[in-house]
């Protein structure tokens, strides 16, 4: 909390000098105290100017951190509480071991690397600096049926906002990628702790190659992947994006619960990349070729293979097969 006030104080005041006084009567703590918090922010990136006037704030890192988002976030419960970290295993574990403690929903874990990220298939996720690693807990009254629609729901919000935050053409192969062109720019991981009446909660893992300098991935990575920084050519304001992001989420989440799957699943056809396309989808311990012409009212894929059957994948890894 004293962080939070001085940060404020600092921010109302951006162009002068606050007094060290000013601060310690706004806090209520000692001049010990605030000096403590002030070699706090300096070590989280915070450039301060500190004279014999006082403190002036210069510069904010751009970092996912919790003050950072919430003092812009307009969302009624995603993202008002947040877990922050320098670097984690994997902020979906982090998120499970929150959410079997009784967080509430939309509860946020954020990281600024990931040892272990996740992907889909056990796959590893790769989590260098500069990426929106984040997971968000969410507890749905639906049926346990009908919880990976929430993959679907997640991928339109993250689609639609970097369409209309950064006018970028952006697609969705389904299940879980948004590329841009033909590159991938974010993953989706939801995972379910549920019984056979009752979802407990779910865990949405996000993770956005945001101002990820591409050349820096593994060399079997750099050809099918991009970055917003890498397709923008400057770098992103994290904070901003992700409360963009939180609040087109918390909307359409709100439409999700409220039975109105139907309208958000128009909009991901819409943004599609797969429907239409030649492709190939891996499960576990078999690969099908098709066509993918188009998803059901629950999203699952129908694929017309080549004898003309129609096959529904449920999940899998799927592949756009050019055929140029």
């Amino acid at each position: 909390m004293t962080k939070k006030i001085i940060l404020k104080t600092l921010y109302e005041k951006k162009d002068e000098y606050v007094p060290l006084e000013e601060l310690v009567n706004e806090t209520g703590k000692s001049q010990k105290e605030v000096e403590i918090e002030f070699d706090t922010l300096e070590d989280e990136g915070y450039i301060i100017n500190h004279s014999k006037l006082g403190y002036r704030l210069i510069k904010t890192p751009n970092l996912l951190l919790p003050y950072e988002v919430k003092k812009g976030l307009k969302t009624k419960f995603m993202g008002k509480d947040i877990h922050y970290f320098k670097e984690v295993d994997s902020t979906n574990d982090v998120a499970k071991y929150l959410a079997e403690n009784g967080a509430e929903e939309g509860t946020v874990v954020v990281a600024e690397i990931q040892n272990r990220g996740k992907g889909r298939m056990g796959k590893t996720w790769i989590s260098p600096p500069g990426g929106v690693w984040m997971s968000i807990i969410l507890r749905p009254d639906i049926p346990t049926s009908k919880a990976p629609q929430l993959t679907l729901v997640t991928g339109v919000a993250v689609a639609e906002t970097l369409k209309k935050e950064l006018n970028l053409d952006v697609g969705i192969k389904w299940p879980n990628d948004i590329l841009i062109g033909n590159k991938k720019v974010c993953g989706i991981l939801t995972e379910v702790n549920a019984n056979i009446n009752k979802i407990n909660y779910v865990i949405v893992g996000i993770g956005i190659d945001m101002n990820v300098d591409v050349p820096l991935l593994p060399p079997d990575l750099q050809e099918g992947a991009t970055s917003l920084k890498n397709e923008l050519d400057t770098e992103i304001n994290g904070a901003i994006l992700v409360q963009k992001f939180l609040l087109n989420l918390e909307k359409l989440y709100n439409q999700f619960t409220s039975g109105k799957f139907p309208d958000i699943l128009n909009e991901w056809r819409f943004l599609s990349k797969t429907i239409g396309r030649k492709v190939e989808v891996r499960t576990r311990g078999k690969t099908i070729r098709g066509d993918a012409i188009g998803i059901n009212k629950d999203g699952i894929l129908i694929l017309e293979l080549d004898d003309g059957s129609l096959r529904k994948i449920i999940s899998g890894e799927c592949l756009h097969i050019n055929t140029s």
